[in-house]
């Protein structure tokens, strides 16, 4: 009896045309949007022949993992964010699989995505590109061409169109643009037209279905990728003479999951569901069917995922929702038998009725188990990543004393621990390990599926860091017997500075355990650079004043001290400004540096960073909880401010030019203006803001040859700032050379930043520019702040500055037009480094800061270069390694893919960056290498 249950029904439609619109809210169909722009299906809504839902997404809301999600029924990874820059072929099962081995014959017009997914299923398609977001109108009119003809022809049993228009809209200007309704109503009018034809081949077997849909919606700032409802709601629309006409008042469209719709389609099409498919057939499309046959529906459906419960649950018998099925599925076979009996009584009616029910509640608990258990965690290989992971923070902190000394040595003995005893029980004794896991796991893990040869460098990586670990504990036992040397210089005492430092570091990790914090987290930054300059306002209060009024004398008898340990150190390459911790070094900085009115400018600016601090927050709101709320971004951007939009956004430019080039060349300075002025043509181009003279917002061209130029100026500049460099490291012993080359390659990146902001955010990189500034001038110097002080307010600072520019730890906040900024069309490397580039702008712009303000310290030893380094390096090393532990720990939270997720993955891509530049801090600092080696 169970086989025949199992058989797969004949089809319910004749043609289908699946009609996904890329980033379709649901208030865009269902809202008053939907009634103004898309009037005929609003009537087929409201008075036809039609199912509507609201179909929940699953984050990550990007477009690869919802196609998958759509056609698989199952929730993909978060992985899948990444793999949407380059969609691999869809192995699980899915819906057009089945159709193909069917015979179905499949057209596809839209993303190229779905040509990637499903290479050699189409017997017809046509791709374009998903990532050039500038392109509003030939992405979709490349669709549209191909419909008049196509629907012409009965050779196609299955038509898919995806349209990207929308989406792009989105990305570039909002939902709220004023774009968004002449889309709107182009998608009704292609609806209309396939909803006609569909009608008018229909035979009198088998109706036609057009399914309406979206694969994520839209964030209020356009873009998508989070949870936020705006992203997860879309409009389900099944479209068929099928259905009975709809009569009486419209209620709210029922909440369906989007996995739901690749089983409904399995069983509208005759195709047996995917093996995977966590989905529940959506009802209502079957239910003008006889309950025999929507029993039978459901039936499958259930047996499908009480399978896929028994794969992947061991005490799948104890399930509710396998439990609740064996009672539907006895329930069933009771019904059957009546019916066999021919008895078509009342009786007969409601048993069926509660048979279907109690198959729903069923289904409902059997896909609520599986969706919770569908994250197959690879252990193994998570456990070797965190094992390197926490090995190369440990050994950064034990490198703390050596690293920061005089010299800045970093060096791990490599040599002597690869020809060790250890080293190589250890390699034995982990490739033993890694045997038994492989051979013994039951599941498919990615490391066991490397190659020997790459395991084996991985444990000998593994075991070479033990051994690391193992001689730095050594030696700092060894030397903690040694007599002190230098006893004047070494007793320093903490200062509150350091205090919070320590305290801001240890207390923002641990915040990352929760996912309220993480969500907002942009607002532990704020708090930490708020107290960081009220900190930083008492010290300078204490220097010019406390000490002053004291003891008058005390300040000369201690800078005559200070320059006498000064000259005596010389030879011993100690960094005094390293000092600057110490009282000694304290209590001269007022007598040096703060004379006149600079002393007062001093003292105010920690207020006036304050008040800039302030006026970023209100620019963007960001986070979830008050992400909705209206900000001054927003109301910079719509279509009524354009002219106090523009009035801003040239005041921050001639700001940027001039806070910028008072280190530049005259040859940089002139590139930086006509740069500038492209930046500001570029966004009136495109329709951002105007000129003067302009009478019509209408865009006069779409920017491409004014980003273009403005590139040509950056890359000018850079190249100019390059050849300095090399020219320090090559030819000339100059510090001045290479301190110019830096600051020059640093005003190109201002330049680039610049471009690729929006124009409201222009004065975000004005206040980073003024910021440095007053920091630089009137607060590290006067203080004698030492290299790790000013690292770690560079690292602080550079974390507030990502949250100002408006970004947060959702996916939604990544701005992707700026990756397509001069480009006609996508080109891989260039856009995903133009969007890295302007989401990291802020932690940037700060490190690059960093080596420009070291390096051109003439007071400061060349080791400061070293010990900004590898501050900077364990500064975002901590975080990183411990927020892993954190989220391997907390996989199974109920939060691990909205919010801990994301937050992994911007995570990595800092650490990338990081590393980068740490690595060219290396490359700034070989100067200071060349000279330890000598003295050695």
């Amino acid at each position: 009896m169970v086989s025949n249950w199992t058989k797969i029904p004949p089809p319910l439609f004749k043609k289908v045309v699946i009609v996904l619109i890329d980033a379709l809210r649901d208030d865009f169909v269902f809202g008053s949007k939907g009634k103004q722009f898309m009037p005929y299906t609003t009537q087929v809504v409201e008075k036809g022949t039609s199912y509507s839902f609201i179909a929940e997404a699953k984050p990550p809301t990007v477009t690869m993992p919802r196609i998958k999600a759509l056609m698989t029924g199952s929730i993909p990874g978060f992985i899948d964010v990444i793999v949407n820059l380059n969609s691999p072929a869809l192995l699980d099962d899915n819906l057009i699989w089945q159709a193909k081995t069917a015979g179905k014959r499949i057209i596809f017009y839209g993303d190229d995505t779905w040509v990637k997914l499903f290479p050699k299923h189409f017997v017809e398609y046509d791709g374009t590109t998903s990532f050039f977001v500038s392109d509003f109108t030939e992405v979709d009119d490349n669709v549209t061409r191909h419909l008049d003809r196509v629907l012409k022809r009965e050779d196609w049993d299955l038509l898919i169109l995806h349209y990207l228009g929308l989406d792009h809209i989105g990305h570039m200007t909002g939902p709220n643009s004023s774009l968004v309704g002449p889309k709107l109503h182009e998608m009704d009018n292609i609806l209309k037209k396939i909803h006609i034809s569909l009608l008018s081949k229909e035979e009198a077997s088998l109706p036609n279905l057009l399914v309406v849909c979206g694969d994520h919606g839209m964030s209020e700032t356009g873009s998508h990728g989070g949870s936020s409802e705006g992203e997860v709601h879309t409009p389900l629309l099944f479209i068929s003479s099928a259905f009975e006409k709809r009569s009486g008042a419209l209620t709210q469209p029922e909440l369906v999951q989007q996995t739901d719709l690749a089983s409904t389609l399995a069983v509208g099409l005759g195709l047996p569901i995917s093996r995977n498919s966590v989905g529940n057939i959506i009802l209502p499309v079957v239910g003008g069917k006889t309950m025999r046959e929507q029993l039978r529906f459901v039936h499958l459906n259930g047996f499908q995922l009480s399978r896929l419960l028994q794969e992947n649950t061991p005490a799948y018998e104890k399930d509710p929702g396998y439990e609740y099925f064996k009672i539907a599925e006895k329930s069933h076979g009771n019904w059957i038998k009546l019916y066999l009996e021919g008895n078509n009584s009342e009786i007969l009616l409601n048993l069926g009725k509660k048979v279907l029910k109690q198959y729903l509640e069923a289904l409902k608990t059997l896909s609520s188990s599986l969706s919770k258990q569908v994250a197959q965690y690879d252990m193994y290989s998570m456990m070797v990543g965190t094992v390197i992971i926490m090995e190369v923070l440990l050994l950064l902190l034990l490198s703390i004393p050596k690293a920061l000394s005089s010299r800045a040595e970093f060096e791990v003995p490599l040599s002597p621990t690869l020809f060790s005893l250890l080293f190589y029980l250890m390699c034995l004794m982990l490739c033993a390990v890694h045997v038994i896991v492989c051979t013994s796991a039951e599941s498919l893990c990615y490391f066991c599926s490397m190659s020997w040869l790459t395991a084996v460098g991985v444990m000998m990586l593994i075991s070479a860091l033990m051994c690391g670990i193992l001689s730095a504990i050594a030696k700092i036992f060894e030397n903690s017997r040694l007599p002190l040397k230098n006893p004047v210089v070494s007793s320093s005492s903490w200062s509150e500075i350091d205090v919070l430092i320590l305290a801001g570091t240890i207390g923002h990790v641990l915040s990352l355990g929760a996912s309220s914090f993480i969500e907002e987290e942009h607002q532990t930054w704020y708090f930490l650079i708020n107290t960081l300059c009220l900190v930083l306002c008492q010290e300078l209060c204490r220097n010019n004043f406390l000490l002053k009024e004291r003891d008058p004398q005390y300040g000369i008898i201690v800078k005559q001290n200070f320059d006498s340990i000064g000259e005596a150190s010389e030879c011993k390459n100690i960094d005094i400004p390293a000092a600057g911790n110490s009282k000694l070094g304290k209590a001269t900085s007022s007598a040096e540096f703060v004379k006149g009115p600079d002393k007062w400018i001093s003292l105010a600016s920690p207020w006036i960073i304050l008040i800039c601090c302030r006026l970023l927050r209100s620019l963007n709101q960001t986070g979830v909880q008050w992400a909705h709320r209206p900000d001054f971004g927003h109301w910079l951007t719509s279509s009524e401010h354009k002219s106090e939009l523009s009035f801003l956004a040239a005041v921050s430019l001639l700001m940027i030019f001039f806070l910028v080039q008072r280190r530049c060349s005259l040859v940089s300075k002139i590139a930086m203006a006509l740069g500038l002025l492209g930046v500001y043509s570029y966004r009136a181009a495109i329709g951002n803001v105007i000129f003067p003279w302009q009478r019509d917002s209408k865009d006069i061209s779409k920017g491409i040859t004014e980003a273009r130029f403005v590139y040509v100026f950056v890359l000018g500049i850079v190249f100019t700032g390059t050849k300095d460099l090399l020219k320090s490291q090559v030819i000339s012993t100059d510090s001045t050379v290479k301190s110019t080359g830096l600051w020059e390659v640093y005003s190109g990146l201002v330049l680039l930043a610049a471009l690729l902001f929006r124009p409201h955010n222009l004065p975000v990189l004005v206040f980073c520019l003024l910021i440095q500034t007053m920091m630089t001038k009137y607060i590290w110097r006067p203080l004698k702040s030492d290299a790790a002080q000013i690292t770690i307010m560079h690292y602080w600072f550079g974390q507030a500055f990502f949250y100002f520019q408006g970004n947060s730890n959702g996916i939604a906040t990544v701005d992707v037009s700026a990756g397509f900024v001069g480009l006609e069309s996508y080109v891989e490397i260039p856009a995903i480094f133009l969007t890295a580039f302007a989401t990291y702008a802020g932690p940037l712009l700060w490190a690059i800061h960093l080596l420009c303000y070291l390096s051109s310290e003439v007071s400061r030893n060349s080791a400061a270069v070293g010990h900004g380094c590898f501050c900077y390096a364990l500064m975002r090393s901590i975080p990183a390694a411990i927020y892993i532990v954190l989220v391997t720990g907390l996989r199974y939270h109920l939060f691990i893919w909205s919010v801990f997720s994301p937050k992994l993955l911007y995570e990595g891509v800092h650490v990338f960056i990081t590393a980068t530049i740490c690595l060219f801090f290396t490359a700034m600092d070989q100067n200071h290498s060349y000279k330890v080696q000598d003295r050695k």
